[in-house]
């Protein structure tokens, strides 16, 4: 059962798709592609002497550049994904950049419904359907259409998230930035400009999509299993089998591979006494790599993430995470996803449907499902510790404080955050005020710098308390 629709249901916006007529579309801005010029999608064989190739993903996920993409479309493929942007179907174009054309390319919007909330024709929110009405949504280029083999910098897939619910624009980029900052693997973000057959379609967040690459490039046994939002341990305190755990596999998932270390986690979770169950975290994860999670997964307060359970029916269940395992060290990493929410509750709950009752270790109402939430639908969520792993991690108390101690004064201290938050800022500054110039539903540089304010008082807030 799903319980995402309900993540996203305060925020339905009323989003203009309307370009402002008379613009200046010169600032960031390609010739236009008049489509009889529009070029054929043949698929054009490199040489082996450009840049995508012989350059590794570090070049792409640069901190010091804001760099810009062309996503070439023909007139009746761009009609095609804005008639239904939720349908999620690639088509085929060509991806330029920095005078090289990677082509054909696969193109299609992307994002939970959340993503679409407000910016389709369709009336039903839980179920999104019809035409583009956003003048920007979150889309993803697939590299290996079509069975290409040459990777983009080492790269298959780029993401690029349209950030419309976070008007400080830094949500995805500082997150990322903290995680990695306290050694805990996450995927590199970084600022983007995006272009439409030369147009310039707005400033989204890219990031690493988290895969095959992403692990060969974070471990060094990186050809491991990778599994996406499945939890060793039901809310049934069961532990999961290993089909369930197999049909969440991103790698290895043709090459049936055995699922047991995540699997036999489970298993020794469940099954240890309350004395040896620190043994058996410690035999499965790094210690200082799994609590520097926790610390910045409670202190960013990311409440959409593996800390909140939503109830529906008779199960609940979190999500926005993967797990990472290197089969022969053994050792399992939990890797941080989807932060377009997080910050947001830190004061207060500004966000009632994604807040978090219980603070780390908490535990509500016996364990059992409890109402929480604002506006009176009661929305039920589960006390994250109430899971035997979780409680387990949360009984490391003294090493947990020394971790956030470290991270405040680290970190998340005014002067390192504030330095990174400042340079990305003008960085982003003229791309933003050029999309307010051309968009009507783009964040207007007032707005933005009020949520840069905002954003930065709630680390400080965190810094704190």
């Amino acid at each position: 059962m799903k319980f995402w629709p309900f993540l996203f249901f305060f925020f339905i916006l009323t989003w203009s798709a309307c370009q402002k007529d008379g613009s200046d579309q010169n600032f960031f801005v390609n010739t236009p592609v008049e489509n009889n010029e529009m070029p054929q999608m043949e698929n054009i064989t490199p040489n082996g002497d450009e840049q995508y190739l012989n350059f590794n993903s570090d070049y792409i996920f640069d901190q010091e550049k804001l760099p810009s993409f062309n996503l070439i479309l023909s007139e009746s493929a761009l009609a095609f994904l804005n008639n239904n942007p939720a349908a999620e179907q690639y088509v085929e174009g060509q991806l330029i950049f920095e005078g090289d054309t990677i082509s054909p390319v696969g193109i299609r919007y992307k994002g939970s419904i959340g993503g679409f909330v407000g910016c389709v024709s369709g009336s039903d929110w839980t179920n999104p359907t019809g035409r583009k009405t956003c003048s920007k949504l979150s889309m993803k280029v697939k590299i290996n259409w079509e069975g290409r083999e040459e990777k983009f910098y080492g790269l298959k897939k780029l993401q690029f998230h349209s950030m419309n619910l976070d008007n400080s624009q830094m949500r995805d980029r500082l997150a990322y930035w903290l995680f990695s900052e306290m050694d805990v693997p996450a995927p590199r973000a970084i600022h983007a400009r995006l272009l439409i057959n030369g147009v310039f379609a707005g400033l989204f967040s890219l990031v690493e999509q988290i895969d095959g690459r992403f692990t060969r490039y974070n471990f060094d046994e990186g050809e491991g299993n990778l599994y996406k939002e499945v939890w060793p341990i039901g809310y049934n305190g069961i532990a999961a089998s290993s089909s369930h755990l197999t049909k969440a596999l991103k790698t290895n998932e043709d090459e049936y591979p055995s699922v047991e270390l995540l699997r036999d986690l489970g298993l020794s979770v469940v099954n240890a006494s309350p004395n040896n169950l620190k043994e058996v975290i410690e035999s499965y994860m790094d210690l200082n790599e799994i609590l520097s999670y926790w610390v910045v997964d409670r202190t960013i307060r990311h409440d959409d993430g593996p800390y909140h359970y939503y109830c529906g029916g008779s199960n609940c269940k979190n999500h926005n995470f993967y797990w990472y395992e290197e089969p022969t060290a053994g050792k399992l990493h939990l890797i941080p996803w989807d932060m377009d929410n997080a910050f947001e509750n830190i004061i207060v709950s500004n966000n009632p449907v994604t807040s978090v009752v219980d603070d780390w270790g908490e535990i509500s109402n016996n364990c059992e499902p409890f109402s929480a939430g604002g506006f009176g639908f009661g929305l039920q969520q589960w006390s994250a510790s109430c899971d035997r792993l979780i409680n387990g991690w949360a009984s490391y108390e003294e090493e947990f404080e020394q971790i956030k101690s470290a991270f405040i004064s680290g970190p998340l201290s005014e002067s390192a955050v504030n330095n990174q938050l400042d340079k990305w800022t003008e960085q982003i500054r003229a791309a933003t005020a050029a999309a307010e110039n051309q968009f009507e539903d783009a964040v207007s540089i007032a707005q933005w710098e009020q949520s840069i304010d905002q954003l930065k008082s709630q680390l400080a807030f965190a810094r704190n308390n």
